[in-house]
């Protein structure tokens, strides 16, 4: 079967190889993979940016397919079902935080970048009715990691004000409709005028562009603050968060792209009694609650590109571009 390769002696890094096709065991099942999406994790892989690097892996964590074999053990009503991938392994019985022992498919486990993967029974959820293959397989990872942030988190409801940031990423998209669902006041920041509008056509109250030396006294200005903010960045940003949150605000960070701020503002942090929280991915219980959440408001991911399989390393050159708008994927 093809399948895309983490390698060591190419320029580009990854390669699509013939490689021998996974049988099922005992729990397992066998996933003829229709769709699978890029995240940033399959692109810091890539260049080395990711612990515990492992070549001759097959990366992706994002897809969605149909049981094409079972194995031992497994109830025969599988077979054939259309399904998306939980690309969660080991989170363990702490809905607080993640085990040690925790990782995510396709690193250095394989994972949905190839015709077939091999998964035990746990990790999947029927594919919700209303998204078609493509759409699927833009969820798994971006939805659970949102949700986390959005909701066990970010304890966003309705009404509230919701600023988040780098609107053009997956997570912060999801972010966005899973917070606009209930009735949240959703704004966001970006760097792009063009997202900017994009995201305001899709709903959001309002955009602000943090490459502005004033944006964030500008946002103070026309909101009043945010009872929430929900940031994948971290670096110096902390401190315009920090100007923009309300007393007893929550600042979520699920990643930290620009590194660590160069000063903290702890005056302002405590000051305002605001709290902030660590968040990445999320657990079991909370991926079976956002495909439920999907499914009963009818979400969509925003699709950037959609392209073959052969042409997957222009997509990872796309997201090494950053230009994209929704997530990548690619079919088989």
């Amino acid at each position: 079967m093809k399948a895309l390769i983490l390698v060591d002696e190419s320029q580009d890094k990854i390669a699509i190889r013939e490689i021998e096709k996974p049988s099922p065991k005992k729990g397992e099942v066998l996933i003829q993979v229709k769709a699978a999406a890029l995240n940033h994790r399959d692109q810091w892989c890539r260049i080395g940016m990711y612990p515990n690097i492992q070549y001759d892996t097959v990366l992706g964590s994002d897809g969605a397919g149909v049981v094409a074999e079972i194995g031992e053990g497994v109830d025969s009503s599988w077979l054939n079902k259309g399904v998306i991938i939980n690309p969660n392994i080991n989170w363990g019985n702490n809905e607080a935080a993640q085990s040690a022992d925790y990782h995510i498919l396709g690193m250095p486990t394989n994972g949905t970048f190839a015709e077939y993967v091999v998964v035990s029974t746990d990790r999947l959820s029927e594919k919700p009715m209303h998204l078609n293959f493509t759409e699927a397989a833009a969820l798994p990872l971006g939805g659970l990691t949102a949700f986390r942030a959005t909701f066990t988190k970010g304890q966003v409801s309705e009404g509230q004000k919701v600023l988040i940031s780098g609107i053009g990423g997956g997570v912060a998209q999801f972010a966005f409709q899973f917070a606009q669902s209930v009735g949240a006041e959703v704004y966001v920041t970006s760097g792009s005028k063009d997202k900017l509008a994009q995201v305001v056509e899709k709903g959001a109250v309002g955009g602000f562009n943090y490459k502005e030396d004033s944006w964030s006294k500008y946002a103070l200005k026309t909101t009043g603050g945010f009872d929430v903010i929900i940031d994948s960045a971290g670096g110096n940003s902390m401190n315009d968060y920090l100007r923009l949150i309300k007393p007893g605000g929550r600042l979520v960070h699920y990643g930290s792209t620009t590194g660590a701020p160069k000063n903290l503002d702890m005056f302002r942090l405590f000051w305002s009694q605001a709290s902030i929280h660590g968040s990445t991915m999320g657990s079991d219980k909370e991926f079976r609650e956002m495909v439920k959440f999907v499914s009963e408001n009818n979400i969509k991911p925003i699709i950037s590109s959609v392209r073959a399989f052969d042409q997957v390393i222009s997509a990872f050159d796309e997201m090494h571009a950053g230009d994209q708008m929704g997530k990548l994927v690619v079919t088989f």
